[in-house]
């Protein structure tokens, strides 16, 4: 348990020390978001599992919402932030799924 906070940790220390050249691959980074989510749910799926998987799929909707409506780099990097946090969210449901 230590090790998946760790690498949660590790994900969200990634997406806050982030660059402007993420600012345009909302796109890529929302797509691999969706992929991993969908890795998630095809796995076993527990009640502790769910939320994460939950929280992916709720700050993902989030990330489009900031590409669709951005008007700034700032929008951009915001949707390609929590597209990665779901990202992260999503791996730590597959971890947990494969004991």
């Amino acid at each position: 348990m230590k090790g998946v906070a760790a690498l949660l940790l590790s994900a969200v220390l990634v997406v806050l020390a982030g660059s402007a050249s993420w600012a345009y691959n909302c796109p890529v980074v929302i797509k691999q978001a969706e992929d991993t989510i969908k890795k998630a749910e095809a796995g076993k799926v527990s009640p502790e599992t769910r939320q994460l998987i939950e929280e992916a799929k709720k700050l993902l909707a989030e990330a489009r919402a900031h590409h669709e409506n951005a008007k700034t780099k700032r929008d951009h990097g915001d949707s390609v932030r929590k597209a990665k946090t779901a990202i992260a969210y999503a791996e730590e449901a597959i971890i947990l799924q494969n004991p």
